[in-house]
């Protein structure tokens, strides 16, 4: 199967950490804390037990890491945020602004001259989200979060990149291990500042224990199908794939995310058509992406 398919298959697994995030009862920051250190734990055993590889790594590797994972954790927080705050749908349409922000994020950290084709289709998806946001207007703050959430999006994938594509010899699985525990960190530290308890670090700590019902069985899902199997497999495709084609594939996020929440959740009821007319324009820019390379290759 090529890389661009797996990849779409992937985005169906990516979609449904929104779901699982929308079930499970605990804050944002803590299911995200959570979700860290079980894929984290799952990523080494992986890498110790079953692959019978090092995960060793340089101190400039290690902190390059770590420092990536602290970016992954912040994107997913603020992700799951705007899910508490809004619904699935303004937060996966937002985030679906990725392609957007990777437009100019790609050549600055690939040191590259920005590509026309990238900026106008991310203009596109910027006109879409426009649209979305003139109709939920009620959805402001979740929008907000949503579009960081797009821009930490735009980051990491490139900075992977820039490590798989290096002399290293660290597989897909001990790089998921190490930025796991890289996000794991970076939250525990910001725990009592995320969740307004910076008077009282103890209470903050406290809401980790707070679970209820299923939400054990959620994290585990969401730690070792959506973390552990997922990101190492989109470091493997980034091989293959350049970080804007990969964002931008990611953009169908909100098609399936917006699907199954309406199904799930009855959140059509809640939406304007003008979400719709928007959603509509980010999947054009999606094809068209596909389509007018294939097509110049054609004329050529």
């Amino acid at each position: 199967m090529r890389p661009l398919y797996q990849l779409h298959l992937l985005v169906i697994v990516f979609a449904s950490t929104t779901i699982l995030g929308r079930l499970i009862s605990l804050s944002a920051t803590a299911t995200i804390i959570w979700r860290t250190l079980l894929a984290a734990l799952g990523a080494a055993v992986m890498v110790g037990c079953f692959q019978r590889r090092s995960a060793r790594v340089s101190r400039g590797q290690m902190f390059g890491l770590l420092g990536i994972g602290g970016i992954v954790g912040l994107h997913w927080v603020c992700l799951f945020g705007a899910i508490k705050v809004a619904n699935i749908s303004i937060a996966l349409t937002g985030l679906a602004t990725i392609s957007l922000f990777t437009a100019f994020t790609a050549p600055l950290l690939e040191k590259r001259p920005i590509r026309g084709l990238e900026v106008a289709l991310g203009l596109l998806v910027l006109s879409g989200l426009a649209l979305i946001a003139g109709f939920e207007r009620g959805h402001w703050v979740g929008l907000g979060l949503a579009l960081l959430s797009a821009f930490l999006a735009a980051v990491f994938p490139v900075l992977n990149r820039k490590i798989v594509n290096g002399e290293n010899e660290l597989g897909p699985m001990a790089m998921v291990a190490w930025e796991m525990i890289g996000a794991c960190l970076t939250l525990l530290l910001l725990l009592p500042l995320l969740i307004g308890e910076m008077n009282d670090p103890a209470k903050a700590y406290a809401t980790l224990l707070e679970l209820r019902g299923l939400d054990w069985l959620w994290l585990l899902i969401l730690a070792f199908v959506c973390t552990v199997f997922a990101h190492a497999f989109h470091i493997h495709l980034l091989r293959h794939l350049s970080a804007f084609t990969s964002n931008l594939a990611i953009n169908f996020e909100p098609v399936w995310g917006i699907a199954a929440a309406a199904l799930i959740f009855g959140e059509h009821k809640q939406l304007h058509a003008g979400f719709y007319v928007g959603t509509l324009t980010i999947v054009i820019a999606n094809v068209l992406h596909a389509a007018i390379p294939a097509w110049r290759r054609r004329r050529s």
